[in-house]
């Protein structure tokens, strides 16, 4: 999910295992662990210089199991050695670090296997990526009220009981709300499949979530031997079908699908995609089809796209910032989210 979300988390792990020995200290601990795994945006920038790689690196070892159980014990050992220090010594023991950083850590790439994205868990044994597609990987429901909990628990001394009421209150609300995320799923998901029915759509396989910053408004794709339909419903909307159904034809724009690069951009959209020929120049555009569209009425204001370009030997790819969302698109959005 978003760096906000994640940070805020993070802060709730560190105040439940350390905030009665450091008080705020621990929530900022606990901020920094929960975005450490976040930080192989930048390293992977350093480690590559293609695109497509960088998208591969994000999610990836940094968002495993194993990472978490590696590299916290390195960083609470660190972090112990400089902490307890002078009037800090014996303040703290390695232990409390070690829980504080582990669940910090741990709880990240958890988080984030809830959301569309894709998060690799199972690195190095398996690059599998877990989407659970029940939230979207910005939603103010889940984050804004568990950050009001958390800014209150500031305001307290360190061996005040009310600092763990409110963050176990905060932790409480977004974890009942993710509940409510993975209820809503179901829901959607037997909706689509029965107007998938009506339209006597046979499909190989499909896939829902919800759009960005909420969990009214659901988008869904299927594929079928030769085309993808995609739809969407909102959970307001007065019949329980979906609508604004695309037909969106297969095409590959004659790339090859073995080349190395081309195979790891589908396995990042786990096969739902599709390849255009630029008009303007001899790239193309790349299309992550399991992202809705901006205005659910235009199939072509599709967010997540990329120029798919040779670069060299290699295919690379860029964010195609010319076909960003215009406002008329952007109010669409909105206005369907709250049904029809």
């Amino acid at each position: 999910m978003d760096s906000l979300t994640q940070i805020v988390l993070g802060a709730a792990c560190g105040e439940l295992t350390l905030g009665r020995k450091i008080g705020n200290k621990a929530m900022l601990f606990g901020a920094i662990g929960g975005t450490i795994p976040d930080l192989d945006v930048f390293i992977g920038k350093l480690l590559f210089n293609n695109e497509i790689d960088i998208t591969a690196f994000h999610r990836g070892f940094m968002h495993s199991f194993l990472f978490a159980f590696l590299f916290t014990p390195i960083i609470a050992l660190v972090v112990y050695k400089f902490y307890n220090t002078y009037k800090r010594k014996h303040q703290t023991n390695y232990k409390d670090w070690l829980l504080l950083f582990f669940f910090s850590i741990l709880t990240h790439p958890i988080l984030d296997s809830f959301t569309p994205y894709g998060t690799q868990l199972f690195t190095p044994i398996s690059n599998y990526r877990v989407a659970f597609n029940t939230i979207a990987v910005v939603d103010p429901i889940y984050t804004i009220p568990f950050l009001i909990c958390l800014i209150i628990v500031m305001f307290y001394k360190r061996n005040h009981p009310k600092r763990v009421k409110f963050t176990k209150i905060g932790l409480f609300l977004s974890s009942a709300y993710l509940i409510i995320t993975c209820v809503n799923k179901l829901y959607v998901n037997s909706v689509f499949t029965s107007t998938l029915e009506q339209k006597q759509i046979n499909v190989l396989r499909y896939q829902s979530q919800p759009t960005l910053f909420n969990n009214l408004l659901w988008y869904a794709v299927a594929e079928t031997n030769t085309d993808y339909y995609a739809g969407y419903y909102s959970i307001l909307d007065s019949k329980t079908t979906f609508s604004n159904w695309h037909k969106i034809e297969k095409s590959t724009a004659g790339i090859n699908l073995l080349n190395r690069d081309i195979t790891t951009l589908k396995w990042f959209s786990n096969n739902y995609f599709k390849i255009e020929k630029s008009k303007k120049d001899n790239s193309y555009i790349y299309t992550d089809l399991r992202y809705p569209f901006i205005d659910p009425e235009n199939k072509n204001s599709a967010l997540f796209k990329f120029k798919l370009y040779k670069d060299g030997a290699r295919w690379n790819i860029k964010q195609d910032f010319d076909r960003l969302p215009n406002q008329d698109q952007t109010n669409a959005f909105f206005e369907r989210i709250k049904g029809n």
